[in-house]
């Protein structure tokens, strides 16, 4: 949701994929962890080398895997009276007759079947249960996503080159110049309406690679005059999952 950006990733032994975003207004090297404690992105500005990006890792390394223990110490505990009850995904954890955990998924719904006996305190077993919700969070997404973006994009005339389905908790999307558009699979946590103002959003950068008066003007026509009412309603739903 801030100004378009060119993302691209490279693999760290200890925090995995690190999304990162090259911006035209940043200025120095910014890491973010993400709210589900996995994530890690950076924003630089243009032109940083991979090789400067990895230094100011190292030298951020302790910091980040401390906050990442703080991010992870405040999340929700996953049990049996976890729920998610969104329009476009449900999910509940049930005690099965099994040893082992069971997945089950059919139209938006997870259903994870666990052990009887089985401990949720458990850190390593919390951090499993937050990667198997978020890829089946994904793989909806991937199919319920897309097909809104085109229709609004043809509704509206505003042709874009691909659409990318991540697991990003610092922003709902981005667009990049090569007209890419990129959404996270939290969207699908949120009710259509605001739904369909980040995809609007992000359309909107097709035509107008800032967020100048003509951005908005723009995006106030696609949304009836809303723009306003909609991101103070979309900043309630940051904390979401």
């Amino acid at each position: 949701m801030n100004s378009p950006s060119v993302d691209r990733t490279f693999e760290d032994p200890e925090f995995g994929s690190v999304v990162i975003h090259a911006h035209a207004h940043a200025r120095r090297i910014i890491f973010r962890i993400g709210k589900d404690g996995q994530n890690v992105a950076v924003t630089v500005p243009p032109r940083t080398s991979s090789t400067e990006i990895k230094q100011a890792l190292e030298q951020l390394r302790l910091r980040l895997r401390e906050r990442r223990a703080q991010v992870v110490q405040r999340q929700t505990l996953i049990d049996l009276d976890y729920r998610v009850d969104a329009k476009y995904f449900k999910l509940r954890l049930v005690r099965g007759g099994h040893n082992r955990f069971l997945s089950r998924s059919e139209q938006g719904a997870t259903t994870i079947l666990c052990p009887p006996d089985v401990r949720f305190d458990n850190s390593d077993l919390q951090a499993w249960l937050r990667k198997v919700i978020i890829e089946a969070l994904r793989r909806n997404a991937q199919l319920i996503l897309p097909p809104r973006l085109h229709q609004l994009s043809q509704q509206h005339n505003l042709p874009y080159r691909s659409v990318k389905i991540n697991t990003a908790t610092g922003r709902w999307g981005s667009c990049s110049g090569r007209q890419t558009i990129n959404l996270s699979c939290y969207l699908l946590l949120l009710p259509d309406h605001l739904i369909d103002y980040v995809l609007l959003h992000e359309l909107a950068h097709t035509l107008v690679m800032n967020h100048g008066d003509a951005f908005h003007a723009l995006l106030n026509r696609l949304t009836d005059g809303k723009e306003a009412a909609l991101v103070k309603e979309l900043k309630q739903h940051r904390s979401l999952f």
